[in-house]
């Protein structure tokens, strides 16, 4: 029986690399937020949601026309 004739889970055919070492945290931990700092993100995070971005005005003319 040849490799072709039998299934063969093409997902699995190579293993998967390792993490990254960045995705790893060494040292620190970084410390919790205070109640104000809490307060404060989602004070923010509720404007954010609650509010339009303006669109950014753009030249209507190319660099290439304006020279």
């Amino acid at each position: 029986m040849s490799s072709t004739d039998r299934d063969v889970d093409h997902a699995l055919a190579y293993p998967e690399p390792p993490a990254s070492p960045l995705w790893h945290r060494h040292g620190a931990k970084a410390r919790p937020l205070t109640p104000e700092q809490q307060r404060r993100n989602r004070e923010l995070l509720d404007i954010a949601q609650r509010t339009t971005r303006p669109r950014s005005s753009r030249p209507t003319e190319t660099l290439a026309e304006a020279s």
